[in-house]
């Protein structure tokens, strides 16, 4: 017996909708492989060191989450930085050089690897052989690896400001930051007195500590009325809070 049956124009439309639904369920397929698509690649990891930098000597000069290590110049503790998303920040709210940090350990030959990136019209910098002890100020004593807003600081900046140079003595060879917001690489290798600065790959600056150029440049000219400026032939690294809000991640050490 054949039943047969009736269907208005309203509850075919339902039927429809009903059939519609249940093809396009489920994940979406590429026509290529019929499969869901990857998800994108991670991001690359922050704060660790690969196989081959642990062999070669490397450390984690920051370990990535806490202030372990370093100390605010002066103090006993860290004030004026957070740690946030794997990111060592310094707040800028303590006024010019009021909560630099430096490490706990000296150092005497070394290469330094630092990622940073700058707030807008902001200033700051890498110290290296700091000599806290006597001194009131980190640089009363650090040479100066110099961080700044090259494009937006709102004065002239004379050369020996820029990114990349030995702070009031060398300037930078060449220019070679990165627009406000992005991330640097910095690289500073100080060996028996031989210094190189690099920016993102590009050497920026060389000199040698103590020698007849280098002695002239510091008496003649920003530190003449400070004695002790590079006098130390080991000594802390330091970063630098200049009321800004700069943003430091990688940081790492090799001794030489």
């Amino acid at each position: 017996m054949r039943l047969s049956f009736w269907i208005g124009p309203a509850a075919a439309l339902c039927v429809a909708a009903v059939a519609l639904a249940a093809c396009s369920s489920g994940p979406a397929e590429t026509p290529a492989t019929g499969k869901a698509p990857a998800p994108p690649p991670a991001g690359p990891a922050h704060n660790i060191l690969t196989a081959g930098e642990a062999a070669a000597g490397w450390k984690l000069l920051w370990d990535g989450n806490s202030f372990a290590g370093w100390h605010t110049y002066g103090k006993t503790e860290v004030v004026g930085w957070e740690i946030a998303d794997g990111t060592l920040i310094a707040l800028g709210q303590g006024g010019d050089h009021a909560n630099d940090i430096l490490t706990d350990a000296e150092y005497e030959s070394f290469e330094l690897l630092v990622d940073w990136k700058l707030s807008p019209q902001a200033n700051s910098g890498i110290f290296y052989h700091v000599v806290e002890q006597g001194y009131d100020r980190v640089y009363a004593t650090g040479p100066e690896y110099q961080l700044i807003d090259d494009d937006g600081w709102p004065d002239k900046l004379e050369d020996w400001q820029m990114s990349g140079a030995n702070y009031a003595m060398h300037p930078p060879m060449a220019k070679a930051a990165r627009p406000v917001g992005e991330w640097n690489t910095t690289r500073i290798v100080v060996n028996k007195g031989r210094v190189e600065h690099w920016l993102n790959g590009v050497k920026t600056v060389e000199y040698e500590l103590w020698s007849p150029e280098w002695e002239k440049l510091r008496t003649t000219g920003k530190w003449k009325d400070f004695p002790g400026y590079g006098s130390g032939r080991k000594g802390k690294i330091g970063l630098q809070d200049h009321g800004n809000k700069v943003f430091f991640r990688n940081v790492k050490i090799k001794t030489l």
